[in-house]
C-alpha cells in the first residue's frame, strides 16, 4: 500500500520543531511518528507537507493512496479502521480528516471525501501544541516500550545495578548499564541498542534512551523523558524528550521540554518550569503571532533545530527558541527568540546564513553526518522568507 503521512493544521501549531521537518519526522515516546506507523502497519511511506520541506520529504504518488494525519496518535481501534478502508471510504472525528483511502484528486475535495466518511467512535490523543509532546510522552513510552519488546528478550541487566521492578526495564544488544539506579515502578526503561548509561545515575521510568545515546555519570532523570538516538545528556531532566543528535552533557536543569535536533546546550544551562505565583504559562504562538495560554502550571523550553546556549544561560517558564538561534547574552533573555538571533537578545543581530551552515556542518560531521543541499535549501527559506520574524 502507498502510504502519505499529511500535515494539517497541526504542523504551523507545532512549529519551531516543524519548520524544518514534517509532524510525522517528531520523536515522542521512542519511535518517530512515521516509525510507529511503520511498525503498526506495512507499506512504502512519503510525506505530503510544505512545500519547501518537499525538497527532502518528498511525495509519492499512485491511483490509490492512504493518506494518513500522524498527529493523531493510533491506538488499536484506529490502526485496525484504517487497515479496513476501502477505496473512497475516509475516517474523520468532529469534523477532522484522520486517513482516507482515495486518489490525489479525491483528497483534494474533502467535502465530497466526507461524504463516504465514518466517524471516529472513542477517545484519540491529537498531537496539535507543543506542550502535548511531553505532556501525552509518558503514554507514548508505554506505547512504543509494548509495541518493541512484545515477545523479545532483553539483554542481562549488570547486576552492578540498584533494579526496581525489572520486567519492566529492557536493554538492546550492545547497551552498557553499570553502577546505576533503574527504577520501573512508575513506567518503562528502554535502553537501546549501543546507548549507555554511565555510573552514578539514577533513573525513574518512564525513559527511552535511544540507539547511541549517553548518560553521562550522575545523571538524574525523571518520568515521562526521551532521549534521542546519539543525545549526550547530564545534570537533571524532568518529562522532557530530546529529539536527536543533541546535546545536554553537564549541569543544569531541563524540564517540561522539548528540544530539536542538533542542538547544544551549554554547562549549567537552566530553565524554570513553574511561574513563582503558580498561574498558567503564556507562550508565543507561531500561528497567531502573539502569546497564548497554555493552561498549564508546568511548561519548560522548546527550541528548534541547530539551536545554541552558552554556558550559564538561563530561561523563563515557556521560553520559544527557533531554528538556529545562538543565546549567549547576559541575564534572562526574552521568552521568544526567533530563527537565526546571534545574542538571543531583544535587539540581537541574526546569525549569518553562511556561517549558520558551517556550524551545522561541522557539528554533523562529529556524528558522521552530511548537512545536505536540501538541508541548506530548507533554512536558507526560513532565513529568506523570515517564517517566524
Amino acid at each position: 500500500m502507498n502510504i502519505v503521512l499529511f500535515d494539517d493544521i497541526e504542523w504551523s501549531q507545532l512549529r519551531p520543531l516543524t519548520l524544518t521537518k514534517p509532524v510525522a519526522e517528531l520523536r515522542m515516546g521512542i519511535l518517530t511518528f512515521k516509525e510507529r506507523w511503520m511498525k503498526l502497519m506495512e507499506g512504502e511511506y512519503s510525506y505530503l507537507t510544505s512545500d519547501y520541506l518537499s525538497v527532502k520529504y518528498s511525495l509519492h504518488l499512485e491511483k490509490s493512496n492512504l493518506f494518513i494525519n500522524p498527529a493523531y496518535f493510533p491506538n488499536q481501534l484506529l490502526v485496525d479502521m484504517t487497515k479496513a478502508l476501502k477505496a473512497g471510504e475516509s475516517i474523520w472525528l468532529n469534523d477532522r480528516l484522520i486517513a482516507a483511502n482515495c486518489s490525489y484528486d479525491e483528497f483534494q475535495d474533502l467535502d465530497a471525501l466526507k461524504k463516504h466518511g465514518q466517524s471516529f467512535e472513542g477517545g484519540l490523543i491529537c498531537i496539535e501544541r507543543l506542550w502535548d509532546l511531553f505532556t501525552h510522552n509518558p503514554y507514548a513510552l508505554r506505547m512504543d516500550f509494548d509495541l518493541l519488546t512484545k515477545d523479545v528478550l532483553s539483554e542481562k541487566i549488570s547486576s552492578t545495578n540498584g533494579v526496581f521492578n525489572a520486567k519492566n526495564i529492557f536493554i538492546e544488544k550492545g547497551a552498557e548499564v553499570e553502577y546505576s539506579i533503574l527504577n520501573a515502578k512508575e513506567g518503562p526503561i528502554y535502553i537501546g541498542k549501543h546507548a549507555e548509561v554511565m555510573e552514578g545515575s539514577m533513573i525513574r521510568g518512564g525513559l527511552a534512551l535511544c540507539e547511541g545515546a549517553k548518560v553521562n555519570m550522575g545523571t538524574k532523570i525523571y518520568s515521562g523523558t526521551t532521549i534521542g538516538p546519539y543525545c549526550k545528556v547530564g545534570g537533571e531532566i524532568n518529562n522532557s524528550i530530546l529529539m536527536g543528535y543533541s546535546n545536554k552533557g553537564h549541569e543544569g536543569f531541563l524540564g517540561n521540554s522539548v528540544i530539536g535536533e542538533w542542538c547544544n546546550l551549554g554547562a549549567d544551562t537552566n530553565n524554570s518550569n513553574l511561574k513563582n505565583n503558580y498561574s498558567n504559562i503564556r507562550i508565543w504562538d507561531y500561528t497567531t503571532q502573539d502569546y497564548i495560554d497554555t493552561g498549564l502550571q508546568f511548561f519548560g523550553l522548546v527550541m528548534g533545530d541547530f539551536s545554541k546556549t552558552a554556558i550559564n544561560s538561563q530561561f523563563n517558564t515557556g521560553t520559544i527558541i527557533g531554528v538556529s538561534a545562538n543565546v549567549f547574552e547576559s541575564g534572562f533573555p526574552p521568552k521568544y527568540i526567533p530563527s537565526f538571533s546571534w545574542g538571543g537578545g531583544k535587539n540581537s543581530e541574526r546569525f549569518d546564513l553562511e556561517k549558520s551552515y558551517e556550524s551545522a556542518s561541522k557539528m554533523m560531521e562529529r556524528r558522521k553526518k552530511i548537512l545536505t543541499e536540501s538541508d541548506k535549501s530548507i533554512l536558507k527559506n526560513i532565513f529568506t522568507k523570515a517564517i517566524d520574524y
